[in-house]
């Protein structure tokens, strides 16, 4: 069975022009993380939250298939679905993986993404690409283990917790080699950077022109959201201004995304609207085989409309 090439013209996050037309499904199956931020805090949600680590609910594989699936049947302009959390998918990579088999098995004209802090793409970096995951997001906060330490409160490997520089040091390795792995199997990488005035604010150049050096194609600098409870509650966010700035000087060295709405790990629809997949968990549709039927059909429509659109560019 072939696989959709990386195709950046339908995925809302990697394209500028796409997010107006495409829509995304991120499926909440990866409880757990690997790494503790800072500026991060997983144990609650509240409906009008948009970041990083909420959601309404946790699904399993065959669950979050089955809203894939009402998803897509509902709207037609959906082209991409994901994995982002609540966790990171590869620290829970048996049922992230198990939901992409099956999502490319029963849709196979649709995107497949993922996004992750790195720390263990390496060793599924191989299963990704085969399971024909064509955009990969990597979330490198800092490249250099001094910085990262004020970042990262802890780095977790399945054998050792590791904090300061040493867990750093170990996070940053694994992030180089997965991407450069990545890139080497043809996926499309963008890189998430998390601003942090005072912290990091400073070095997203020095990120830029690792993360450029690596291969990666796009970088996305998100200002920071300040969380209760967490290392950064209080520090103040960075102004539009200061992040104009920083986008504009790690422009010159890789291509900017500037359109991140800090989307849900449950998060439903076109960038900037509100929808959860909890709005589709919850209903009664019609019967399985007809929800798979209209589901398989959309994404065949759209895989022969980018076809078409390729072909013609190329004449």
């Amino acid at each position: 069975m072939s696989t959709p090439l990386p195709d950046s013209a339908r995925h809302p996050c990697f394209n500028p022009e796409a997010h107006r037309a495409f829509g995304r499904a991120h499926l909440p199956v990866a409880a757990s993380c690997n790494v503790q931020c800072g500026f991060c805090d997983r144990r609650y949600s509240c409906v009008n939250e948009s970041r990083p680590g909420v959601t309404a609910r946790l699904l399993t594989p065959h669950e979050a298939v089955d809203a894939a699936l009402r998803a897509v049947a509902r709207m037609p302009h959906l082209s991409v679905i994901g994995i982002a959390g609540p966790g990171d998918p590869l620290a829970n990579a048996a049922p992230t993986i198990e939901t992409l088999a099956e999502l490319r098995k029963t849709l196979p004209g649709i995107l497949l993404c993922l996004s992750t802090n790195g720390l263990a793409l390496p060793l599924h970096a191989q299963t990704l690409a085969d399971l024909g995951v064509g955009h990969v997001t990597v979330t490198v906060n800092a490249v250099r283990p001094d910085v990262g330490a004020a970042v990262y409160n802890w780095v977790d490997d399945g054998s050792k917790r590791l904090s300061g520089q040493q867990g750093v040091a170990l996070l940053l390795e694994r992030q180089e080699k997965g991407i450069r792995l990545l890139k080497s199997l043809g996926v499309t990488i963008k890189v998430n950077s998390v601003v942090i005035p005072g912290v990091n604010d400073t070095h997203m150049l020095d990120i830029a022109k690792a993360v450029a050096s690596w291969g990666a194609d796009l970088m996305n600098c998100i200002p920071l959201l300040p969380v209760a409870d967490t290392r950064f509650a209080i520090v103040s966010p960075p102004s539009a201004q200061l992040m104009h700035s920083i986008r504009a000087e790690a422009g010159e060295v890789i291509p900017q995304m500037r359109h991140c709405t800090r989307c849900r790990a449950d998060a439903l629809g076109l960038l900037g609207e509100d929808g959860q997949l909890e709005d589709v968990c919850g209903a009664q549709p019609q019967a399985q085989p007809q929800i798979r039927a209209q589901a398989r059909a959309q994404a065949q429509i759209q895989a022969q409309k980018t076809r078409l659109m390729n072909t013609v560019s190329r004449q």
